[in-house]
């Protein structure tokens, strides 16, 4: 058995190596604007979107011949929504009105990538690509939500979140990279205090640039 084990590792390196070798590496610097949301768990005041902002570095690893890679990220993240907690007498009581909640991150994208790269040399000047997969969220802060002096803090907010990404765009001149994508949260990324199972879940548009080295 043992030896059975030790056949099946060697004929996975043999197989993994001569593509990891092959691969290609490109890191780039990347910025983007975000279209934000909240999805709560019930419908209980008004949600509207606000805008944030994405910045940070990516690395992308492609297989020459057959298109596909994978691509990873550090990025700072804004991720939140305009809340009408004034119109619930639970929290207006408190002097919370109409205001905007903005949660902080640290983003670590991990996503499977398709590059058309066999068109005849036009991916020399243009080549299409779509992506997909989680985005790991580490809280690192959130704004304040201003209601009365000793007024309970409206939310009390997760450590982190999980999101499912999708999305494409296309490179220009093997350098620029032009992409758009949704991200739907999977896990909640803060709850009400006053409603234990008032929870809220990310939802969220981004369009990026990067420049490829």
């Amino acid at each position: 058995m043992k030896r059975l084990h030790t056949l099946l590792i060697i004929a996975v390196a043999a197989v993994a190596i001569p593509f990891t070798i092959k691969a290609q590496f490109r890191y780039a610097p990347i910025a983007g604007v975000t279209i934000n949301n909240l999805n709560f768990k019930q419908d209980l005041f008004d949600v509207d979107k606000t805008v944030g902002v994405q910045a940070g570095i990516m690395g992308e690893m492609m297989f020459p011949g057959i298109g596909f890679g994978i691509d990873l990220g550090l990025l700072y993240n804004q991720m939140g929504a305009k809340t009408d907690l004034g119109s619930r007498e639970i929290w207006s009581s408190d002097g919370y009105r109409r205001s905007t909640v903005m949660v902080h991150s640290i983003q670590i994208p991990v996503h499977l990538r398709f590059k058309w790269t066999r068109m005849q040399g036009l991916e020399d000047y243009i080549a299409p690509f779509v992506y997909g997969g989680p985005d790991f969220d580490i809280v690192v802060g959130h704004n304040k939500i201003k209601g009365n002096a000793n007024a309970t803090a409206p939310y009390k907010y997760a450590g982190g979140d999980l999101g499912l990404t999708c999305g494409g765009g296309v490179e220009l001149l093997k350098r620029w990279q032009v992409s758009f994508h949704y991200t739907w949260g999977m896990t909640y990324i803060l709850k009400t205090s006053k409603l234990d199972n008032f929870t809220a879940k990310n939802r969220q548009w981004a369009v990026r640039v990067a420049y490829m080295f």
